[in-house]
């Protein structure tokens, strides 16, 4: 099995394979969800970047002050190189569950498949748990964590809903890149769609 919690596996997977891969889904398909939680001047992090062009997509639609990371240090070796040009994006090796930034940094975290990741690594559930609780620490009062996910609301609700983290978290779908854009995605089928979830911080509530 992929180990997908550790470093070395994406280390390795960047070396041998430095083409832009996104997982999921491409801004295109996200990008009205988006814009409904998140304006042109907020500051962005971007948990577990990847190669995804997510950002780039994000860059070149107005939202410029987007901060990256990544725990494989050769694919941030890379978006460096790649994006120099860009002087309002940061790149920086970092663990989800660790954040090196002070409390209330950020208007918007968003996450595209890192959780998910996570959960197919050594101490899962501690470690979302960590990551979570990071996640509430950095984002600004009324910011949102956005997480697009393959995993179903039964399951990563279970996560995301706790007492410890003061936001409100609401549930949308979207259809699957390979799903007709003609076709009306069925939510009540897994099979057809991604699921984002956005938790808006709460003002004036601590951890």
């Amino acid at each position: 099995m992929a180990q997908y919690g550790k470093s070395g596996y994406w280390d390795e997977r960047y070396t041998k394979d430095p083409e832009p891969f996104d997982w999921y889904q491409r801004y295109s398909g996200v990008s009205d969800k988006v814009a409904s939680f998140v304006k042109k001047t907020d500051h962005i992090l971007m948990l577990g970047c990847g190669n995804s062009r997510l950002t780039e997509d994000m860059y070149v639609d107005g939202f410029t002050s987007i901060a990256n990371i990544d725990i494989s240090k050769v694919v941030i070796d890379q978006m460096t190189e790649k994006h120099k040009d860009k002087t309002t994006l940061t790149w920086q090796v970092m663990n989800a569950c660790h954040l090196d930034y002070p409390d209330e940094t950020f208007d918007c975290i968003i996450d595209k498949g890192t959780m998910d990741s996570i959960l197919c690594g050594e101490g899962s559930t501690g470690n979302v748990a960590k990551m979570c609780s990071e996640c509430v620490r950095v984002l600004k009062p009324n910011g949102v964590f956005i997480m697009i996910s393959y995993g179903v609301p039964d399951n990563r609700l279970g996560y995301l809903e706790s007492e410890e983290y003061p936001w409100q978290v609401s549930v949308q779908t979207v259809a699957k890149p390979t799903v007709s854009a003609a076709a009306i995605p069925d939510s009540k089928d897994a099979n057809s769609v991604h699921y984002i979830y956005c938790c808006v911080k709460e003002e004036g509530k601590k951890q």
